[in-house]
This record gives C-alpha cells, structure tokens and sequence, in this order.
C-alpha cells in the first residue's frame, strides 16, 4: 500500500468511527427519552397529577372527588367517613376509619386514583394522581432539541455549602442547603450553576434564553458526582422537563438568580407535546 492509499485508510477509519460514536451516543440518549416518556405517562406518573390540597388545619373538609372527610393532624392526614372498600392500601387490603396516612403509611388507592400525602415545612398536602386526567391522556410526547455531543462538557464541582431561599412554582419561599458550583467552559466563556449533591448526582435548576419560547420556562439537570478532584461532565443533553411541566398541581423550584444563563442552551428537553 502506498503511503498516501495509508493515509486515506487512516482518515477514512477515523472518520468512521466518529459516525459510529456519534451514532452510539444518539442511540443512548433515544433510549434515555424514551424511558422519560414512558415514566411521565404512566398510569400513576408526573401528568396523571390532578390535585395537590394543602391543609391549613384540623377542620375535617371534603377533598374533591374523594370519599369521606380529611382533616390535618400535625404533619398527618386523617381521613374519616368513608365506606367499606372505598379506600384501600397498596396491596388491595381495605383501609377503615380513621385511616392515618403519615410518613409511613405510603400510597393508598380511592378506586384506580393513588392517594399520596404530601408534606412541605411541616404543613401538610394530600395529592391524587388519576390515570384518566386530562394531562396524562393528552400527552403524546416531549419535544426535544437533537442530541449534539458538543453539549457534553467537561466540568468541575467547587463545593460551598450553604443555605439558599429557594422560590417555589406557587410563589412559596423555602429554605434549602445548596452545595456547590459547577464550572464549566462553552465557546471560550466560563460560566456557573449552584447545585446540591444528591446520592445519585449533582441536582441543578437552570434557565436559559430559550425558556418561553423554544423551550420551557426552566429545566432541570444531574450531572454526574464530581471525582476526587472535583473533575466531573455536565451533559446538557440530559437537560430534563420538571414535573409541573406535566402537571401545574407540582410545586417545583424555580431556578435562583445565578441559575439564569444569559445563553441559548439548545439540547435537551424542550416542551411536552400534547393532542
């Protein structure tokens, strides 16, 4: 072979194994939505969300479209009123009154609707998540930016604990302990997220400039624990919808301050698509 017919040969099995990483990556992240799509629609999942009902105290009321009365005991729910198999636990066993749901209790069931307490800052909510809503059976998917290996970035976590006022979906205001910046470099500029670590990763909040309009109003990320030396990857790709995207009864946090990139981050989960 001569030396340039070598040459060729090299480019050529360059260039081939970059389409076949490229198409290896495009693959992972297809398999990756589809789970996302399939986890968001499911029976029980973020878009069957129809109600969260706050409790402000101990007076029994009726909760909409559910059997017998409820009242907030503490951080408990007590649900009293009902009749025989109208409420039952997980594993089909029915519920009697008073029926105390609490941090222990788990999922209970009013005919194909699960019943989820729900507890913020001590005060108390009951959410039901219903295979028929509206949200669940329209959704038809999540329109997505196309995947783009240059949104892969390697990265860097500089730890600083401390405590943030986080603004919530619904206006409220909480109290919640951040971890970090992760530092990244994308077209020469350093830029910044606050992040908090989580067993499976660093949980980060952002916006961007095409929240409103081509994507939703924030989005959120987890990017992988940081190394020994801090070095890890954020991969915007995996940029994903929250949950009140799915459904507006989710209280989810809003991106802070420093969270709202004045750039155009064009990968990941854009918006849910709906019938």
């Amino acid at each position: 072979m001569s030396v340039g017919a070598e040459v060729a040969a090299g480019v050529g099995s360059g260039a081939g194994a970059a389409v076949a990483a490229d198409e290896a990556f495009a693959r992972d992240w297809q398999g990756w939505q589809d789970r996302r799509l399939a986890a968001a629609g499911a029976p029980h999942g973020p878009a069957s969300l129809t109600l969260t009902f706050w409790f402000a105290d101990d007076t029994p009321q009726s909760v909409p479209g559910l059997p017998g009365q409820w009242a907030a005991e503490g951080e408990r729910l007590v649900a009293t009123g009902f009749a025989p198999g109208e409420v039952r636990f997980a594993d089909g066993a029915d519920a009697t009154a008073p029926l105390v749901l609490d941090a222990t209790t788990g999922d209970v069931h009013a005919g194909e609707r699960i019943l989820r307490r729900f507890e913020r800052d001590g005060v108390p909510a009951l959410r039901i998540f219903d295979p028929a809503a509206e949200g669940r059976t329209s959704l038809r998917g999540i329109a997505a930016f196309d995947p783009d290996p240059a949104w892969r970035l390697e990265a860097r976590f500089e730890p600083d604990p401390r405590a943030r006022t986080i603004e919530l979906a619904d206006g409220y205001q909480k109290e919640t302990e951040t971890s970090g910046s992760i530092v990244f470099t994308r077209d020469g500029v350093e830029r910044r997220l606050t992040g908090t670590l989580r067993p499976d990763g660093i949980s980060v909040v952002f916006g961007d400039t095409t929240n409103g309009d081509e994507s939703y109003g924030f989005r959120f990320l987890t990017v992988g624990l940081p190394d020994a030396d801090g070095a890890t990857v954020i991969d915007f790709n995996r940029a994903f919808l929250p949950p009140c995207a799915f459904s507006d009864q989710f209280v989810c946090p809003l991106p802070t301050p420093e969270n709202r990139l004045p750039v155009a981050i064009r990968a990941g989960e854009r918006l849910t698509v709906r019938e």
